[in-house]
């Protein structure tokens, strides 16, 4: 058993154990939050709430997803500071949230001992998961919504009491007011239990009627008072759905960021090995050794015979029994059909792991005990090195898992900036400047979004230009010209003949936007001394 012992006494009790994961989890999302300056979607969103904030400007989008995100960031801007740290402590803390919600599943008897242990220190540890903790998207929140939509619904079918209903549907609710792919993960649910239920494995609580019409009013509430920003905008609350549908069928259209349906099957191999590897194992164990998979297919003749006969599908309520399979089903079915469904959808990007990597994570750690545990270990060790290489390296790290990761050469960028008198900007590419010169810090910079003719800000003189190194000029007059990386990200055409080395060497080149800055001499003479001297 996960357990410490002297003469058989405990030195750590489960729930100690269990503590002690959650704080390794929590730490490791918390620690040096700033060592990386804002990924480029992450600037955005943190300039989005400061907008919010300050102006009180804001009106859904889905190319930026959806409102809850600004509302959560702006409370903590509000209560805390519009900083880089506060930005990503948020997401560290509903991250490490959710780690204590296997914690209640253990409690309700959903998890055997080793389940729970192990699935949380998985969690704590998962290199994506931790990632992704530590990182301003709405994919983290939505996540923490969905495992306690999760909980909520088996408490519910399993002890009939309306509140866990209600939780349900706030969790739903939030859910949907953070990501447009949300409906599909709550179709998952919905298809699950329906198919359960016709089964004969759960039955309906008596005041199940009462407890759906509840559910329902609440989530059009809660997604009203936020898609229409508190009732400022109330066309939006008609407007937002087909707004989402037509920017989902666009993307998976235009294929903006492609990838072939085995892309996160190569990213989970990349970063979880050992998860997926235990997941086999997992799944392997409860169809075949536990004989699941029979059951299954008892289970849709015998709904296929109820059907025939025209049998009753109400029966009276009486729990769910074997609560441990019924999970692990449960994680087999969400993991297949969410694999399915982001390998359908053309765009591909490295945070939509995670909401496939949960589920995958209740398999893997299923039935864990004798040589497992000690593969199980080392599958730990793994994920540490791993987490501590994409976390915790200062520098740009030519990773899948970063993707247009705004570059470190930046912050000379920016320490020219800040001993500049004025600046002028002559790009389509520049976050994340607007965020790190919100409000009045902006005053020194004069905007053109593209290339312009020379004449047109020389009579600014101003101590900087910046421009794409594409659409750039050869030199101008008492200036030094210096090329820096804005953004960059994992290039496979750079490594695409060399994975086998690239995997244990993670080296090689990756692709990038540049800047070409244009300097005087005594600005950049100044930021070469104190960078030589700090």
């Amino acid at each position: 058993m996960f357990a410490c012992t002297i003469k058989d006494r405990p030195l750590l009790t489960t729930k100690g154990l269990f503590i002690l994961i959650f704080l390794i989890g929590l730490i490791v999302r918390i620690i040096v939050p700033e060592l990386k300056l804002l990924h480029h979607d992450e600037a955005i969103h943190a300039w989005f709430t400061y907008e919010l904030l300050t102006k009180g400007t804001y009106l859904y989008d889905p190319m930026y997803h959806g409102p809850l995100l600004y509302y959560l960031t702006g409370a903590a801007f509000l209560f805390f500071s519009d900083s880089d740290l506060i930005a990503r402590l948020l997401p560290a803390l509903f991250g490490s949230a959710i780690i204590p919600l296997f914690y209640i599943l253990y409690k309700e008897d959903w998890l055997s001992k080793n389940h729970m242990l192990f699935a949380s220190l998985f969690f704590a540890l998962s290199p994506s998961m931790v990632y992704f903790s530590r990182f301003l998207r709405h994919d983290i929140f939505q996540l923490f919504f969905t495992i306690l939509l999760m909980v909520s619904l088996l408490l519910y079918f399993d002890k009939g009491r309306w509140q866990y209903a209600i939780l349900a549907a706030i969790s739903a609710a939030c859910g949907l007011s953070l990501k447009e792919d949300m409906p599909f993960t709550i179709l998952i649910f919905g298809s699950f239990f329906l198919f359960m239920f016709m089964a004969g494995r759960i039955a309906l609580p008596s005041d199940w009627k009462r407890d759906v019409i509840a559910s329902i009013l609440i989530m059009t509430g809660i997604g009203m008072v936020f898609y229409t920003t508190f009732f400022t905008h109330p066309e939006m609350f008609l407007q937002a759905p087909f707004k989402a549908i037509e920017h989902w069928t666009g993307i998976h259209g235009a294929c903006r960021l492609c990838g072939g349906p085995y892309w996160y099957l190569l990213i989970i191999g990349l970063y979880e090995m050992p998860i997926m590897i235990l997941a086999i194992a997992g799944a392997w164990y409860y169809g075949v050794r536990e004989q699941g998979f029979k059951e299954i297919k008892a289970g849709i003749l015998g709904y296929y015979n109820n059907l025939r006969s025209r049998r009753e599908l109400l029966r009276s309520y009486v729990g769910i029994p074997d609560k441990y399979r019924f999970i692990a089903l449960f994680a087999i079915y969400w993991t297949i059909l969410s694999m399915a469904f982001y390998a359908y959808v053309g765009e591909k990007v490295p945070w939509l792991i995670i909401h496939q990597l949960f589920p995958l994570i209740l398999i893997a750690s299923y039935q864990i005990s004798g040589k497992k545990m000690i593969f199980a270990a080392i599958a730990c060790v793994y994920l540490v090195l791993m987490m501590a290489h994409v976390c915790y390296t200062p520098t740009d790290i030519n990773e899948p898992i970063v993707q247009v990761q705004n570059s470190e050469e930046m912050r000379e960028v920016m320490k020219m900036i800040d001993t500049s008198g004025s600046v002028v900007v002559a790009s389509e590419s520049y976050w994340p400047l607007p965020w790190y010169y919100r409000g009045d810090r902006w005053n020194k910079v004069v905007f053109y979004g593209n290339r312009v003719d020379p004449d047109t800000f020389s009579p600014l003189d101003p101590d900087m230009i910046i421009t794409h190194d594409t659409d750039s000029y050869e030199s101008l007059e008492g200036y030094e010209k210096r090329q820096y990386k804005l953004s960059y990200w994992f290039s496979w055409y750079e490594n695409e003949n060399r994975l086998f080395e690239y995997y244990f060497l993670r080296d090689g080149k990756s692709g990038s936007i540049n800047l070409d800055v244009f300097v005087k001499p005594r600005i950049s003479q100044r930021v070469n001394y104190s960078v030589q001297t700090a």
